[in-house]
């Protein structure tokens, strides 16, 4: 099987790197391959990260596929129109073993390692979402600017529909990211990354409801949403602004602004870093993120969004994190975290204490997400994504009832408080 290696983008002097290839780029990219196939077969990690500069007067031989996050979705052999610098990907050499083939903790898996854009299949596959009234899974094809739906219910993953196309328009999409699913409003949230702007769709016939927000910075305005939440005892919808480094709290009513916070990228306590993704512990109150290029996950208060605490650190080891996307709350309070770049789901008590770790072998997740009706739970990686089985990773992932939360004990003490003040008044 062959083997996919990244080159990603980076920000470097395009001058500098321009002039450095004009008279050697044949000779330097030659390099690149054989340092590329060398790497690949001396190294057990799925992907090795270099940088290049394809300018005007540049190819890189060996290419198989390329894509240009700027201007273009597919470009083979030819240049990135907008001469930037692009993601691409080579097909090089073996693939090796792939332990989640026969890990008998896979429930089952959906796609193939190489991307494709059949039915059923995948091309960087991102969010996820239980519906767990009708035992599906929707997954954000990433690629194919499209949401895809599969049941849970058998063994197989079967497909059942998909909605979305590539475009600008609303109903259209531009790498999609994350999405969630609103039962209280029979509406599905999508965030449309790559159009700034956040979506939504009927649940019922997946029919468009509305598109908000535009690029910027201001009130409905986002950089590349990503992550999207509901928090459903403060009637809030939340999205990972990532490239304005904020959360955005809307109405989960009729989707209006209602106040961010953050805004500034860094590194102290509240502050993110090219965010990722979002999760809401409803027991506790507490809104968790996905602090990426922080290598951490933060803690806030969904009451006001104040910092409560982070764990994680860059690194390989049990508790430790590298450049962290996607994550869930399990039942009893436990957080999961697509460890992305270190190849493993990681899971962690509610306090941030680390559990324990799933193997992805050499595929790098994305994205979890777990559904508490039947214990599963979800990750993309590569271009397929997996279940694993109620309580085949952690024990106790499948239980018949919860208990009742605090922010639940809160608003019913709020409502006795009205309702004695109002009896005081007569």
């Amino acid at each position: 099987m062959p083997r996919t290696i990244d080159i990603h983008a980076s920000h470097i002097n395009p001058h500098h790197a321009t002039h450095t290839h004009t008279h050697t780029h044949t000779h330097t990219h030659k390099n690149t391959i054989e340092r590329m196939k060398a790497d690949c077969e001396q190294s057990s990690s799925v992907a090795r990260s270099f940088v290049c500069w394809l300018g005007a007067s540049h190819t890189l031989l060996g290419l198989v596929a390329a894509s240009c996050r700027a201007c273009s979705r597919s470009l083979g052999r030819a240049l990135c129109r907008c001469r930037r610098l692009y993601l691409v990907h080579c097909i090089l050499c073996d693939m090796g073993d792939d332990p989640l083939v026969d890990d008998a903790r896979i429930k089952l898996s959906i796609g193939t390692k190489q991307e494709g854009d059949a039915d059923g299949h995948f091309t960087w596959p991102r969010g996820l979402a239980f519906d767990h009234h009708r035992g599906l899974l929707l997954v954000i094809d990433n690629f194919n600017d499209r949401v895809q739906v599969f049941s849970c219910d058998d063994d197989g993953g079967s497909f059942v529909s998909k909605f979305g196309e590539q475009g600008t328009q609303p109903g259209q999409l531009q790498y999609p990211f994350g999405i969630a699913i609103d039962h209280d409003h029979d509406r599905i949230l999508i965030t449309d990354s790559a159009n700034h702007r956040v979506q939504s769709w009927s649940l019922s016939d997946q029919s468009l409801l509305s598109c908000i927000g535009r690029r910027g910075s201001g009130d409905l305005e986002f950089d590349n949403p990503r992550g999207i939440a509901i928090d459903k005892h403060h009637r809030r919808i939340i999205i990972v602004d990532t490239h304005n480094n904020r959360l955005v709290f809307l109405s989960s009513i009729d989707l209006s602004f209602l106040f961010c916070i953050g805004g500034k990228r860094g590194s102290q306590p509240g502050e993110l870093g090219i965010a990722s993704s979002i999760a809401i512990d409803d027991d506790r109150c507490r809104i968790i993120v996905a602090d990426t290029i922080n290598h951490r996950v933060q803690v806030l208060s969904s009451i006001d969004g104040s910092f409560l605490f982070e764990f994680g650190s860059r690194g390989n080891q049990p508790g430790q994190l590298k450049h962290p996307q996607g994550l869930c709350i399990a039942n009893q309070g436990r957080i999961i975290v697509a460890d992305t770049s270190n190849n493993q789901l990681q899971s962690f008590t509610h306090e941030g204490h680390h559990i324990s770790s799933f193997d992805c072998g050499r595929e790098r997740p994305s994205w979890v997400v777990f559904d508490e009706h039947r214990g599963l739970i979800a990750f993309s990686a590569g271009h397929r994504v997996h279940v694993i089985g109620a309580n085949q990773w952690l024990a106790d992932t499948f239980m018949a009832s919860r208990s009742s939360s605090i922010c639940s004990i809160m608003d019913q003490a709020s409502s006795v408080d009205d309702d004695d003040d109002s009896i005081g008044g007569r």
